[in-house]
C-alpha cells in the first residue's frame, strides 16, 4: 500500500534532500536521529498517556527513514549505510511497541498490552524472515503487514484512540497481530517453494 505512494513522497522530499546533502548531512545522520526520535518520543508520550501527541512526533521521525533513502541515493550510499537502516528500523519499531504497551499495562489493559506485545513479536519475525531469506539468496518481499504498513496501523490507532474513538486501538492491534502472523506464513511459504526448487537441482 505504502509503495504506491512512496514515488509521490519522495517527489515531495527530495528538494529537502538536496539541500541536506549539500550541507554535508549524511545518510547514517538522518538515520540516527530518527531513530533515536522515534525510539525516545514512544518511550516518553505513550506511557505517559500521550497518545495524539505521541504519535504526531513518531510520524514526524518515522519520515526520516524514508528521507535517509533519498539522501543514500544522492550520495551513493554505503553498504554500511543499508546495514544500519535496517538494524535501526528493528530498533525503532520496538520502541513504538513498547512505549504502547508500557502505557496499556499501566493503563491497567492487561490483555490488549498482550495483543500489544504480539505485534511486537509477530514484526520482528516478519522482518527476520525476510533477512534470513535474503541471506540464503532467496526472496520474501510478500505479505499484508510490511514494516510501512504496520507503523501506519499503529500510529493511527493510537492517535484515534488518543481522540477517544471506542474500540480502535484493541481493533487495531489485533488485527495487526493477526495480520503479521499471516504475513510470517505468506514469507514462509514463498521461500519453502524456492528452497525446494534450488535443491531439486
Amino acid at each position: 500500500m505504502l509503495n504506491v505512494l512512496r514515488p509521490a513522497m519522495t517527489r515531495l522530499m527530495s528538494p529537502l534532500g538536496r539541500f541536506l546533502a549539500r550541507h554535508g548531512v549524511t545518510p547514517n545522520m538522518i538515520t540516527a536521529a530518527g531513530t533515536l526520535g522515534t525510539v525516545a518520543s514512544s518511550l516518553w508520550f505513550y506511557p505517559h498517556g500521550q497518545l495524539v501527541a505521541g504519535s504526531l512526533v513518531i510520524t514526524f521521525f518515522v519520515l526520516a527513514d524514508l528521507l535517509d533513502g533519498i539522501l543514500a541515493r544522492m550520495t551513493r550510499g554505503s553498504t554500511w549505510g543499508a546495514f544500519l537502516d535496517s538494524t535501526l528500523d528493528r530498533v525503532a519499531d520496538a520502541g513504538v511497541f513498547s512505549g504502547l504497551v508500557i502505557y496499556l499495562v499501566l493503563d491497567g489493559q492487561h490483555v490488549l498490552a498482550l495483543g500489544g506485545l504480539l505485534c511486537l513479536v509477530g514484526g520482528a519475525v516478519v522482518s527476520y524472515a525476510k533477512a534470513r531469506a535474503e541471506g540464503l539468496g532467496m526472496t520474501a518481499n510478500v505479505g499484508i503487514a510490511e514494516r510501512g504498513e504496520r507503523l501506519l496501523v499503529v500510529l493511527v490507532v493510537a492517535f484515534l484512540d488518543g481522540l477517544g474513538v471506542p474500540y480502535v486501538l484493541a481493533v487495531g492491534l489485533w488485527g495487526l497481530a493477526v495480520a503479521s502472523v499471516i504475513t510470517v506464513g505468506q514469507r514462509m511459504h514463498v521461500v519453502y517453494k524456492q528452497a525446494v526448487e534450488h535443491d531439486a537441482r
